[in-house]
């Protein structure tokens, strides 16, 4: 059976005029019309086509990239808003629809939404909703301190950005821990820090640890060399202007300086730093 909403790997298994007919199983055959990539393609050949429902709610192929598959999470435009609901553009000929009873505040026409879409089981169809707590937490895993993860930056709160982790638990980046211009609908690459007794993870933006210590020290060291050997921010220097320069914490620049003193590649003065010729 062919999965709705996601990514295929289908053959081709009849041509005609208005495109190319795929083996869609379970699904019986599935059109991947000219205008959605199926132009040019050969009789036993094999697609990678995404599965959705057209104007007509028949299933129907395409090789454009949709800007969210089901499970997933993303910031969407409203292109219209009607009695049924609000539609997204998600890169598709036809809008994700977003029904009234899916949307946690209602939405207006120009805005970007936060939603993850999902396959309705009552009509069949691909839908979107603005309630991701129902999907997220469900799923039993682990994170390792420290292990790299996929986040998508969802909104603005009190003491940092939530975040969705991996697709499917909730995170948390602090105001603090926050060296960069981040905004909403972001994809990033993040780091565990903690995962709390709610399930819920407390994630980073930059590596931790000894190796996030050794690349500044080497972002330091280029520095310095296009500097003709001389930085003004040093270790007693302000924190935001170690942020603005280098994008990480005071205390993290002073550990990178630190080692390279030890390794006796710097001096530190009151003025900066130098480099040891």
């Amino acid at each position: 059976m062919a999965d709705l909403g996601k990514w295929n790997s289908l053959e081709v298994v009849r041509l005609e005029d208005r495109g190319a007919y795929l083996d869609g199983h379970e699904s019986g055959e599935i059109l991947l019309p000219t205008y959605e990539g199926g132009q040019g393609v050969q009789l036993g050949s094999w697609m990678r086509v995404f599965i959705y429902n057209d104007s007509e709610d028949r299933l129907i192929a395409t090789t454009k990239e949709p800007k969210i598959i089901v499970g997933e999470c993303a910031a969407l435009k409203v292109v219209q808003v009607n009695n049924a609901g609000a539609f997204l553009d998600w890169g598709l000929a036809k809008d994700l629809m977003l029904p009234y009873g899916e949307q946690k505040r209602k939405v207006s026409q120009g805005v970007t939404v936060m939603v993850q879409a999902y396959v309705d089981e009552k009509s069949g169809r691909i839908a979107a909703t603005t309630k991701l707590g129902r999907f997220l937490g469900k799923e039993r895993r682990t994170f390792l301190e420290d292990e790299q993860v996929d986040i998508i930056v969802v909104r603005r709160s009190t003491n940092g950005y939530n975040v969705i982790v991996e697709g499917t638990h909730w995170g948390m980046i602090y105001h603090d821990q926050i060296f960069q211009p981040i905004s909403i609908g972001d994809r990033l690459k993040g780091y565990v820090l903690t995962l709390r007794e709610d399930d819920k993870v407390d994630i980073i933006l930059q590596k931790p640890g000894a190796e996030k210590v050794g690349t500044l020290a080497e972002q330091i060291m280029t520095k310095l060399e296009q500097g003709n050997g001389f930085i003004e921010v040093g270790d007693k220097s302000d924190a935001l202007a170690i942020q603005a320069m280098f994008g990480v914490s005071k205390k993290t620049y002073k550990k990178a300086l630190g080692q390279l003193y030890k390794e006796r590649k710097v001096q530190l003065g009151k003025d900066g730093v130098r480099l040891v010729k």
